[in-house]
């Protein structure tokens, strides 16, 4: 019998290829999809993808939803809280494992397998230390179709929102950002490709700037602001 997982599903590019290569080893039944949801806005926290294409895209990939619902702006301590009441009640439904699409920050691993180990369950990384160009190629080759919904404007610019991932896109990258965006400088939203059944149909709405307060102890950094550019995804 193969072990249950959970899987950590961020709506992106990289949750896509992570989710793809785990259907393709056959090592685990994945039971759900897991996808934490700004409750306020009914929309994923960091992409700013409303609930309404989330749910038709689990619909098109046929697994179950399971939304995670934080406040406007919560604290470390109200995500973990919230994180540890979801995974031990996952945990009372036999999941033993927990899977993710990180694919190099070392101290984000960490912390996701501490807090596994902690009540048990293992943590599952199956695009980790794999080359970011490698990756997006693959990506790219086996048919998957995404679009950036989100940057932030310390890395790229607004004209970035609401572009598919395609090869003038990756030529189009300021050397300083990695090509699948892993450092924060974008996030995406797929809507086609082999694993689904069929592919997401959205319209595309308009480019939203929104600022959010940077942390005091970032004495590095002269402005006191985060700026990311949201575009806006309309479900048809």
């Amino acid at each position: 019998m193969k072990p249950k997982a959970i899987f950590n599903w961020s709506s992106g590019k990289d949750s896509a290829l992570a989710l793809y290569k785990i259907l393709k080893e056959e090592k685990f039944e994945v039971t759900s999809l897991l996808t934490s949801i700004n409750k306020e806005f009914q929309r994923i926290s960091m992409h700013g993808v409303h609930v309404s294409l989330l749910e038709k895209q689990a619909e098109s990939l046929g697994f179950p939803l399971i939304k995670m619902e934080l406040p406007k702006e919560p604290s470390m301590e109200e995500y973990r809280e919230l994180m540890s009441k979801t995974m031990n009640d996952l945990k009372s439904r036999g999941i033993t494992h927990s899977i993710f699409g990180d694919i190099f920050l070392e101290d984000l691993k960490k912390y996701r397998e501490d807090q596994l180990r902690s009540i048990g369950m293992e943590g599952v990384f199956p695009l980790w230390k794999i080359n970011t160009t490698d990756l997006i190629r693959e990506f790219l080759d086996l048919g998957f179709k995404t679009i950036v919904v989100c940057v932030n404007e310390t890395y790229l610019d607004k004209s970035f929102a609401g572009r598919i991932i395609d090869e003038d896109f990756i030529k189009d990258l300021p050397e300083n950002v990695d090509v699948c965006g892993e450092n924060g400088e974008f996030h995406t939203f797929t809507f086609n490709g082999p694993i689904f059944k069929n592919p997401v149909e959205f319209e595309i709405g308009e480019i939203v700037k929104k600022t959010y307060p940077k942390p005091k102890s970032d004495e590095n950094i002269e402005d006191d602001e985060y700026v990311f550019w949201f575009c806006d995804l309309i479900v048809k």
